[in-house]
Formats: C-alpha cells, sequence, structure tokens
C-alpha cells in the first residue's frame, strides 16, 4: 500500500513539499535571527541585562573616522612597553632555552633603529658611520663589538644606546648605560638644534638626534618604573611629553597610564584618557580596557549577577557594562587572558592593534591592576561575551569601530613565537534551530528527488524502513493481544 501511494505522487507534489519545507527554513531563519537582534542577553549566568543604548553621534563619527583608516587596519606598532633585549628578553632565553622574539620581530625593530637613530650625514662622522652599519647587522654579537668601536672613537650616544638595549644583563646595568647615553645625546641635540635651519642635511639630523633623546629619556624612565621607583618614573614621562609634545609615535601616555595605575592615582589616569580617548586620535587596548577598568572600579565591588538579574543595572553598572562591550569589542583576545583562561608568554616587541600581541603587551603589564580593583574581573566575567551578541554577522559591519580586520591572524603567527597558541576571533555559533531547520530542509529535498528519479526503489526502501521502525510496535501488540481476552480486546478496538 505504500508503494502504491508513493507510485501516485506526482512530481508537483515533490515541488510543492521542497518548497514548503524551504518556506518554513526561510521563516524561522528570519525569526532567530529577530530574536538574537532584539533580544540581547549580557551575561552569561543568566542575567537578563539592559544593552547600553549607544551614543549616535560619537558612535557614527567614531565609525566614518574609522573608515579613512581601514587600509591601515593591520599596520604593525612599536610595543610602547616593549622589554630589554638583554636584561629582559635573553634571561628568558637563558631560563628556558626558547627564543620569545621572532626573525619578523626582530627585522622590524632593526628597521626601526635605522630609522631612528640614523641619517643621511652618518658618513661624515667615524662613530656614527660605525653605528650606521652596526644597526644594520644580524649578529648580536657583531653589533655588540661595532658598538664598542664606536666608543674608542667619540662618545656616541647611539652606541651606548645598543649596549643598554642588548649587552646589559640587568636593568641596573642598562639604566647606568642609558644615563652615559643622554649624557652625550643631550650635547648632539643642543648643536644641532642651533644649525636645524642652515639646511635639509642639518633639519635631518636635528630629527634624529631629537628621535635618540626622547628615546633615551622614555628607556630611563621605564627603568625607573622596573626598579620601583615610580613616582620618579611618572615626573620623567610627564616631562618628556611636555617637552616633545608633537612626538606621538612612542605613544609616551601608555607608559605613563601603566605607571600611574600602579600608584593608584586613578584621578590622574582619568585626566590622561581625557586627553587621548578622543574619537579623532588611534584607539589601543590600553586606552580602552583603563576606561573600561575606570568605570568597572566605580561598581565592582558591590557587584552581584544575582542581584543585577533580579533589580537590573543601575546608570553606573550600565555604563561599566557599555565599556567593557566597547573594550572587547575593539580587542577580544585581552579578557582570556586577564581571566587567566590562557597562559601569558613575554610580550613581543611589536604589536599588531586588535590583535592577539596587543592582547599579550596589555595583559602582561596591566593584569596586576585589575586583579588590585576589588571585583573587576568578575564585572569582567559575566559580561565579555555579551559584546558578540551586539556585533551584526556576519562581520562586515563593526558597532562601535570598523570591522574586525581579518589579516590579524596572519600577522599575529609571525610576531609571536611557534610555541604559543595564537588566539583567533571567537567565532559565532549558529543557532540550533538555523541548522536544524536547514539538515531537515536539505534532508526532505534529497528525499523528494530520489523519490522522483527511483519510485520503485524508494517505495521498497520506504516499505522495508516503515516495517523496521514499526517492528517493535507489532512485537509489543501482539504480546498484548496473547495476554488481553479477546473480548475485552474487542471492546477498546471499538472504543
Amino acid at each position: 500500500s505504500v508503494s502504491m501511494f508513493l507510485n501516485t505522487l506526482t512530481p508537483k507534489f515533490y515541488v510543492a513539499l521542497t518548497g514548503t519545507s524551504s518556506l518554513i527554513s526561510g521563516l524561522i531563519l528570519v525569526s532567530t535571527r529577530c530574536i538574537n537582534v532584539t533580544l540581547q542577553i549580557d551575561f552569561q549566568n543568566g542575567i537578563s541585562g539592559f544593552i547600553p543604548i549607544n551614543r549616535g553621534k560619537q558612535v557614527s563619527a567614531q565609525r566614518s573616522n574609522s573608515k579613512k583608516k581601514s587600509k591601515a587596519k593591520c599596520k604593525v606598532w612599536r610595543n610602547p612597553l616593549n622589554l630589554f633585549r638583554g636584561a629582559e628578553y635573553n634571561r628568558y632565553t637563558w631560563v628556558t632555552g626558547r627564543e620569545p622574539l621572532t626573525y619578523y620581530d626582530m627585522n622590524l625593530s632593526a628597521q626601526d633603529h635605522q630609522t631612528f637613530f640614523t641619517c643621511d650625514t652618518d658618513h661624515l662622522r667615524p662613530a656614527d658611520a660605525i653605528m650606521q652599519k652596526a644597526w644594520r647587522e644580524r649578529n648580536p654579537q657583531a653589533r655588540i663589538s661595532a658598538a664598542h668601536e664606536a666608543l674608542e672613537l667619540n662618545e656616541c650616544a647611539t652606541a651606548y644606546i645598543l649596549l643598554a638595549e642588548e649587552e646589559a644583563t640587568t636593568i641596573v646595568e642598562a639604566e647606568k648605560l642609558f644615563k652615559q647615553a643622554l649624557k652625550a645625546g643631550e650635547g648632539c641635540y643642543r648643536r644641532s638644534q642651533q644649525l636645524q635651519h642652515h639646511g635639509a642635511q642639518y633639519e635631518a639630523q636635528h630629527r634624529r638626534d631629537t628621535n635618540v633623546l626622547v628615546y633615551i629619556k622614555r628607556r630611563l624612565a621605564m627603568c625607573a618604573r622596573k626598579l620601583g621607583r615610580t613616582r620618579e618614573a611618572v615626573k620623567m614621562m610627564r616631562d618628556l611629553m611636555k617637552e616633545f609634545p608633537l612626538l606621538s609615535m612612542f605613544n609616551i601616555h601608555e607608559n605613563l597610564l601603566e605607571a600611574l595605575l600602579e600608584l593608584q592615582a586613578y584621578a590622574d589616569v582619568q585626566a590622561v584618557l581625557a586627553k587621548y580617548d578622543d574619537i579623532s586620535l588611534p584607539k589601543s587596548a590600553t586606552i580602552c580596557y583603563t576606561a573600561a577598568l575606570l568605570k568597572a572600579r566605580a561598581v565592582s565591588d558591590k557587584f552581584s549577577p544575582e542581584a543585577a538579574s533580579r533589580r537590573g543595572l543601575s546608570t553606573a553598572e550600565m555604563n561599566a557594562v557599555e565599556a567593557i562591550h566597547r573594550a572587547v569589542e575593539f580587542n577580544p583576545h585581552v579578557p582570556k587572558y586577564l581571566l587567566e583562561m590562557k597562559s601569558l608568554i613575554l610580550p613581543p616587541e611589536h604589536i599588531l592593534k586588535r590583535g592577539d600581541s596587543e592582547a599579550i603587551a596589555y595583559a602582561f603589564f596591566h593584569l596586576q591592576h585589575w586583579k588590585r580593583v576589588e571585583g573587576a574581573l568578575n564585572l569582567l566575567h559575566c559580561t565579555w561575551e555579551g559584546t558578540f551578541r551586539m556585533i551584526p554577522y556576519p562581520l562586515e559591519k563593526g558597532h562601535l569601530f570598523y570591522p574586525y580586520p581579518i589579516c590579524t591572524e596572519t600577522a599575529d603567527r609571525e610576531l609571536l613565537p611557534s610555541f604559543h597558541e595564537v588566539s583567533v576571533y571567537p567565532k559565532k555559533e549558529l543557532p540550533f534551530f538555523i541548522l536544524f531547520t536547514a539538515g531537515l530542509c536539505s534532508f526532505t529535498a534529497m528525499l523528494a528527488l530520489l523519490t522522483h528519479q527511483f519510485p520503485e526503489l524508494m517505495g521498497v526502501f520506504a516499505k522495508a524502513f516503515l516495517s523496521t521502525l514499526f517492528a517493535p510496535l507489532n512485537f509489543v501488540m501482539e504480546k498484548v493481544e496473547s495476554i488481553l481476552p479477546s473480548s475485552l480486546w474487542h471492546q477498546l478496538t471499538r472504543i
């Protein structure tokens, strides 16, 4: 009977069946998407939160500004908090036997050194000519030997820089060498400052001497910070930013933010953020997550997921959640390091903004500051995953920033050592109903096509399938018939 029924079906039936399944699948897909957009759930622990309303003008302005920079979105930046090769990176290699820096990262540093510390007139001064070759040398020992050779000829600031960075085995030794470099660098800076308007060559030399002086003072401030003289480091950074306000390429304000957080000078941190967390300025994980930390600090000590689920979020809690969502959208890799879901490694000398390398560099120095604020990590744990429900899918559109660049994974693999598992952008999982409906529609369409092409074979298959499916039921019915009296069974069937 089943095969006769299947044989009597016309092709129109199969077309209608397939069309109906596709229509149902599409309706479920649209309705599920609408539910995901409107019913945003902030907290992964079952808290039905409220998505803060975006400031429309600020968001649109930030998007338009970000679109202009979309071509440079995968640019590699110098890490403002990079460690010392001799005193820190090399010591890690001696202890573990692993190389914390990749060849690509060190090659970028060599290019930076040639850009900052050399100029076209170096060949006129023997010591600078030697250092110009030293910055291009790949062998570390050859670079160190060249620096010593340059110092035999003259007090060369860049030679002291190289020795402080690569030969000094402790921060104390590096600081002594940087102080000698400062003495030599200030003399060169004063001389070139007087001659900078005498021609293009003198102007280029003055620009080089300015870069050298700023680099030395910044590294001296970092030495003071590492040796526990944090207030001294803050003063040196502030003075440096006042003396050279236009040199933003070193991102000294990020060093200042970290030092101020160590002092727990949160009012000063807010003042720095007010200046640099601007729509027109490039963003960074340090800027976004520090802003989130300050807002979380105001509510985190009394925050409770259970209480928030009952009464809803207060205005201060909404602001903190919004700040966390903003930070996570900018760099989604940071929370796993702050929550210690992934192990940290030494940060590279260069970072890719919004990438795993930037997340490592930020968490390496700022994890202690998040731990110091009571409840901040708990608030981050409860809210950070809610960010991905706010971002349009697929990622052609961003929410508060331009879409997450797809090139970050490739660049991070070149910047980070091979023993580190690179963090990738969290993939948005499709709802179960969409997957189930798509599978059911595909299965129904395949059955319809096979039945239309091979009706007799499919009839036999359907008959065998149904008989196998109902075999346990027939077995049970036979047992029931053998147990119950025939008269009772007759009455039940009539009912």
